[in-house]
């Protein structure tokens, strides 16, 4: 299963963690660049630097064939509208 994740806080990274321990295809959209690095440290080729809210960025990081779309940004609007994206896509 491709699960694509947008938010790369605690409960984005951990999520992502455990998606990838259950042998499942996961992808990290996080918009900030030193977040980016920590996580790209840690689990090696599981997110992309941008913003999660942006319809560009949900297609560079494969939304026409996630089988799930999480959003945990922190920030409910945001979840919101990348869902929305998600669900049109």
């Amino acid at each position: 299963m491709y699960v694509l994740i947008g938010g790369g806080g605690k409960v984005g990274y951990y999520l992502a963690e455990e998606l990838i321990r259950a042998n499942h295809e996961v992808l990290i959209v996080e918009q900030d660049p030193s977040r980016v690095r920590i996580i790209n440290d840690e689990i090696e080729d599981a997110v992309i630097e941008g913003d999660c809210c942006e319809v560009a960025t949900l297609d560079r990081a494969g939304i026409a064939r996630a089988d799930l779309v999480i959003a945990v940004t922190g920030d409910d609007e945001d979840n919101l509208v990348s869902c929305m994206i998600a669900r049109r896509r």
